[in-house]
């Protein structure tokens, strides 16, 4: 197949560019011993309205709490919203694709606690030319309304665009707006990506 130009990329942050540090599951479970599961699916329930920015996501954490009448304390069930650690080989990669000139993005569904982790304490903003999270946007992946948001912020075609993400789901909600998008998961290791990148003529050294 040939490929078209690409001028930018866009990272998926969970599964691309960052991996979990710990078992965060199992810690989030333990705080209600006699159904982790169902509590834990609770809370992912609770997360959703603030990845598009409607609400504040400790006052959603607290209620579950409520709920589940759970003696830990919001801190303590936030805590593992932090468990993640950048992958050093991924990042290279986009310094290298930055030097070399291509626009880098990041592209990923967060909810405002979790972004300040990564932009103010952790510096990701330093690695991309744009950030875009989808609380400050308002949309999340796999809306192709997020996609178009982005692309009007960029102001370049769709088809110079290469979004990557480990959710099929994703990778075609990018695809049904002209984007050029690909699977993706650190799992299969930092070469895969290499691989997939120079597939699409980027700079990637030998």
């Amino acid at each position: 197949m040939m490929m078209r130009t690409v001028t930018a990329v866009l990272f998926d942050a969970d599964g691309v560019i960052q991996r979990p540090s710990r078992d965060w599951w199992t810690k989030l479970g333990s705080l209600v011993p006699a159904d982790g599961e169902a509590f834990v699916a609770d809370l992912m329930a609770a997360e959703k309205p603030s990845l598009v920015g409607k609400g504040d996501f400790r006052d959603a954490v607290a209620d579950v709490l409520r709920r589940w009448n759970s003696s830990a304390s919001v801190d303590e069930a936030l805590e593992p919203w932090s468990w993640f650690a950048a992958e050093p080989g991924v990042v290279s990669l986009i310094s290298g694709l930055r030097a070399a000139g291509v626009e880098c993005h990041l592209a990923t569904n967060q909810q405002a606690y979790r972004r300040a982790i990564m932009q103010d304490e952790r510096g990701y903003g330093d690695w991309f030319d744009q950030t875009f999270y989808s609380c400050d946007l308002g949309l999340a992946k796999p809306d192709p309304a997020y996609f178009r948001a982005i692309l009007g912020s960029l102001d370049v075609p769709a088809s110079s665009v290469l979004f990557i993400d480990d959710n099929v789901a994703n990778v075609a909600g990018a695809s049904s707006v002209g984007l050029q998008a690909e699977l993706y998961d650190l799992s299969a290791g930092v070469p895969a990506l290499e691989e997939l990148l120079r597939r699409y003529g980027l700079p990637i050294p030998d």
